[in-house]
């Protein structure tokens, strides 16, 4: 469980601050943090280190059972995360919309190597950041993250 409350020690006795209610305006000081859900090692691997090079701190998951888990660790936090559509236990919608019913808040970035334009629809009528088709550039995918982490 991560502490979200700060004592501050005042000359009219101490005060205690929700950091929750602060986290909003510091987006810009704190690190930035992604999740990169994707059940090929490699595209974790990449998205991974580009990301860390770019200054982010990263999370990985290989479905949508530890995609789950992470976005529940992360209760609070900002971050961003970067999921592929079609994964091992789940290749609908369902894990988008899970997702997102649980962290409204998070940017979505949500990739396929079998999308359509139906599926590019769907995706971003859920509330999604973006849509990217692999395979993508992972420059352009980090620059995608950081636009996503300022909104």
């Amino acid at each position: 469980m991560i502490a979200f409350e700060a004592v501050f020690l005042g000359n009219n006795g101490n005060v205690t601050v929700d950091l929750r209610e602060i986290l909003p305006m510091t987006r810009e000081i704190l690190p930035k943090t992604a999740l990169v859900v994707d059940d090929e090692a490699l595209i974790r691997w990449s998205l991974s280190e580009g990301l860390a090079e770019a200054g982010w701190s990263v999370r990985v998951a290989a479905n949508g059972a530890e995609a789950r888990a992470a976005v529940r660790a992360l209760d609070g936090v900002p971050f961003v995360i970067v999921l592929d559509l079609r994964l091992p236990d789940v290749s609908d919608l369902s894990l988008v919309r899970d997702l997102r019913a649980e962290r409204p808040d998070v940017p979505m970035i949500v990739m396929t190597a079998h999308g359509s334009p139906d599926d590019a629809s769907a995706v971003m009528a859920s509330g999604v950041y973006s849509f990217v088709s692999k395979p993508f550039d992972v420059p352009e995918l980090v620059a995608l993250a950081n636009a996503a982490a300022k909104r």
